[in-house]
């Protein structure tokens, strides 16, 4: 059987579709598209003839909500969205609790410029010194460069991030992530470059893929206007799969993954 038809018959992978879209709850590990020597979902799609047209694109470690488009002109109007920022996201992400003295705060914003570094890396456009957190009298936090600090010498991306935290222990904390901007690599350098890496992410573990770690980053939700269906706002969820939880599984409250998510509002 083809992989692309596996995923489509696996419970809980097509979170909605009709004639004009279709939402894939991708699994970790699988491309969206463009992969030279591995499968992707647009390729795998193809063998069996059906056509998948991505809207957006999230990182090969991470799971979650992706939206294809079936026709060019759905897809059209969706990139658009997009680029006008008016498409809604949150991901999920569980950090080391302890990342940093203090931890990280209930909520806060990273608005670090990105750059690309050596190797193509994707890193802040700052020296990591630079960097500048405080918290607010209502106890939200905020990590931003002095102007004067951002690099000069190569291009630089106007980037924010905002957080909340959603569970936590003394081991790890569980995010829900809102980037207003969609840079590649975004969510991923942010958290590394304040000292709160996600578990299990390749670029900042090297050693995550031989200990036989995903990437702990999933795509949650999105929301956006389905203009072809009288304006309609589309909101969709993907629900994480156990993998995901594999390294809280043990320690999350009563009533699990739903009993932490259930509290989940606009960051």
């Amino acid at each position: 059987m083809n992989e692309w038809t596996q995923i489509r018959d696996r419970a809980g992978s097509i979170v909605r579709e009709d004639a004009a879209f279709l939402v894939v709850n991708k699994p970790a590990g699988i491309s969206v598209m463009g992969e030279r020597h591995e499968s992707d979902l647009v390729r795998m799609a193809d063998e069996v003839g059906e056509t998948l047209i991505p809207c957006h694109r999230i990182d090969k470690v991470t799971s979650g909500a992706v939206l294809f488009a079936k026709e060019q002109r759905i897809q059209s109007e969706v990139t658009r969205q997009f680029n006008k920022r008016t498409v809604d996201k949150a991901y999920l992400a569980l950090v080391p609790t302890a990342g940093r003295p203090g931890g990280l705060p209930a909520s806060g914003t990273i608005d670090l410029p990105l750059s690309v570094g050596r190797k193509n890396r994707v890193r802040v456009g700052a020296q990591r010194e630079d960097i500048e957190a405080e918290v607010s009298a209502t106890g939200r936090g905020c990590w931003r460069v002095p102007e004067e600090k951002v690099f000069t010498h190569v291009k630089t991306y106007p980037s924010i991030t905002h957080f909340s935290r959603l569970w936590a222990d003394e081991q790890h904390t569980l995010l829900a992530i809102e980037p207003v901007t969609g840079r590649r690599h975004q969510i991923r350098v942010h958290l590394a470059w304040i000292g709160f890496p996600i578990v299990g992410d390749p670029l900042f573990d090297r050693q995550a893929a031989e200990r036989g770690e995903r990437t702990a980053l999933h795509s949650w939700r999105l929301a956006f206007d389905a203009s072809w269906a009288d304006g309609e706002r589309v909101a969709v969820v993907a629900e994480p799969g156990a993998d995901f939880w594999a390294p809280v599984a043990d320690r999350l409250p009563a009533g699990g993954p739903a009993a932490v998510l259930a509290g989940y509002g606009s960051v």
